[in-house]
């Protein structure tokens, strides 16, 4: 395969049970359950609320991989920004230029809207994506670590006085 045949579009609603194949593997990379009604219902809410960008590698007429953008803001630039949150290539199509067309279409499109700026977070053991991210030229965030929460685990929301905004 070489790049020249591989081809970057944005994701259609016609496309939504062949990226949720391709979502489904993406979730099942980060040892998610395989889940195809689920990978189908997500695909389909992001296109039809319009929430999502949704970028597509195809070659020969068949989806090779897919990449998810998310709108976001950044306070501290005051702007608007992407958030890369999925980019997943098949295995057999993997080394082929698809992921770097996936991140070189994601750019142009966050410079067409006026984005400021765009994010990814990446498992630390997928040094494959470091690499292929830093030959792109993005760099690794050496100032902020990243912290998550499922909200209401552990925590009596009473004790905040947020009772009455989620009641």
């Amino acid at each position: 395969m070489s790049p020249a045949s591989i081809e970057i579009r944005p994701a259609e609603p016609a496309d939504i049970a062949q990226i949720a194949v391709l979502f489904d593997a993406y979730r099942q990379f980060y040892e998610q359950a395989s889940d195809l009604n689920l990978a189908t219902s997500f695909i389909a809410a992001r296109l039809h609320h319009q929430d999502a960008h949704i970028l597509l590698a195809e070659q020969d007429g068949k989806l090779i991989g897919f990449c998810q953008l998310y709108p976001s803001f950044c306070s501290i630039l005051a702007a608007p920004i992407f958030v890369l949150y999925d980019l997943f290539v098949t295995p057999t199509a993997r080394k082929t230029g698809a992921g770097r067309a996936l991140l070189q279409a994601a750019e142009q499109l966050a410079l067409r809207l006026g984005k400021a700026r765009l994010d990814l977070s990446n498992a630390k053991n997928n040094l494959a994506a470091q690499s292929l991210y830093e030959s792109q030229g993005w760099r690794r965030d050496e100032m902020f670590y990243t912290y998550t929460r499922q909200p209401g685990l552990g925590c009596n929301l009473g004790d905040y006085g947020l009772g009455e905004f989620i009641d």
